[in-house]
């Protein structure tokens, strides 16, 4: 059976026609999406096939996930590997931790053609939090893999959901400490595959036994230039030093380990410490809202109560994944996109902004997409997920940094 869900022609705001890279008129030749089929995956999470237009497609195939956030038998998490520096693809990672649906997330540093020799970590771009526990912060904004963000957005942007089980866009900003003897230094880098010029990164059990040998390459600026040669690593136990080298190591942290590695600064102030030594390492992921995360994952906002944002690319079309949540913070939307087979193109970010508009957002970001882009949902009765989407990595469903699972019970 073939639905057709009529929807309202959008205009963009003001604000958003007057930037020079945002869309001047509505993104789609059709304002209507044709849904082709839906089914209840669990209570509370409703799973929709449909078809819709862009500029540059003839037709744009997709899937859309809502789910009632109110509904107590319902909740939103990470999905995410055994470790941060780590890719899997979604089904493994929602089979595993038990999720009934989910998506791709967050862009991650998959490559490191700019670094010959340099082994890349799979680790994303931005925060991450699961169940509460921060897993990972945010590396400089120079170091991003991924398209451009809009003017004024960071790494540190999230979508998440909150302690109060409201989602919401936000930020999640690293503010942490290493305390040597009555000096304090700033904690720059929490399990990121890139530290700020002349910082002090610090490394968990949660990072795993990838080389940390990444973290000192590029600039704040400038992910490309060269890896630094001006670099210490110290492991300490239960807070006290154990060792202390003039190299980047790898290998697994145990529990009860932090390794620090400074750059520059950062390492001269390592250097200085001598085996036996304590030394106090504090860090927190801060919202600025009072309000903790539950659970959130890198993502760049491209829709802001109810309008479209500004300095977005208009031009480049692709396969997309996107996220949202209604104006009150109690629904939640997961989108994947991408051409009709037999078509080329695909949809722009503001597309993709006011598609999840329609579906009942004022609030989303973009996520990774390209061969990237999976949607994964459970069959009724079925114990495992399946993809729902087509994916375009040449491999198939492509391993993934992290993902937003939805889980039922």
């Amino acid at each position: 059976m073939r639905l057709r869900r009529s929807l309202a022609a959008l205009t963009l705001t003001a604000a958003a026609a007057a930037a020079p890279t945002t869309l001047a008129s509505p993104a789609f030749a059709d304002t209507s999406l044709d849904v082709a089929g839906s089914e209840q995956v669990a209570p509370g999470v409703q799973l929709e096939s449909f078809t819709t237009r862009s500029a540059s497609a003839a037709a744009i195939q997709g899937e859309l996930l809502t789910v009632d956030l109110r509904n107590p038998h319902v909740s939103v998490d990470l999905l995410h590997p055994q470790s941060v520096a780590q890719a899997t693809t979604v089904s493994q990672m929602a089979n595993a931790q038990g999720a009934v649906a989910g998506v791709n997330g967050d862009f991650f540093n998959n490559t490191e053609a700019q670094h010959p020799g340099v082994a890349f970590t799979d680790s994303s771009d931005g925060p991450e939090i699961a169940d509460r526990r921060v897993l990972k912060a945010a590396v400089p904004n120079g170091q991003r893999f991924g398209p451009g963000m809009p003017p004024g957005v960071t790494t540190q942007a999230v979508l998440g959901v909150g302690a109060d089980g409201v989602g919401r866009l936000g930020t999640a900003s690293l503010e942490g400490s290493v305390r040597i003897k009555s000096t304090t230094h700033p904690l720059g880098g929490l399990n990121q595959y890139a530290i700020p010029v002349g910082g002090i990164g610090a490394y968990t059990s949660e990072w795993g036994a990838t080389s940390r040998a990444r973290s000192v390459c590029g600039t704040d600026t400038n992910r490309g230039a060269a890896c630094s040669t001006d670099v210490a690593e110290v492991t300490l136990k239960l807070g006290r030093v154990v060792a202390v080298g003039g190299t980047v190591g790898a290998g697994a942290i145990a529990p009860d380990e932090t390794v620090l590695v400074g750059r520059e600064a950062g390492a001269d102030a390592l250097r200085a410490l001598t085996v036996g030594q304590h030394v106090s390492v504090h860090y927190v992921l801060s919202t600025g809202t009072g309000i903790p995360f539950r659970f959130a994952v890198g993502g760049f906002p491209i829709l802001e109560n109810g309008a479209v944002v500004p300095g977005q690319d208009a031009k480049t079309a692709a396969v997309r994944t996107g996220a949202g949540f209604s104006a009150d913070g109690h629904k939640m939307f997961l989108v994947a996109v991408q051409a009709a087979p037999g078509t080329s193109g695909g949809m722009t970010t503001p597309e993709v902004a006011q598609l999840l508009q329609q579906a009942g957002a004022a609030n989303a970001v973009n996520l990774d997409g390209g061969g990237s882009t999976t949607l994964v949902a459970r069959d009724p009765g079925a114990a495992a997920v399946t993809v729902r989407n087509r994916p375009t990595d040449a491999a198939g469903e492509r391993s993934v940094a992290n993902g937003i699972g939805i889980f039922a019970r």
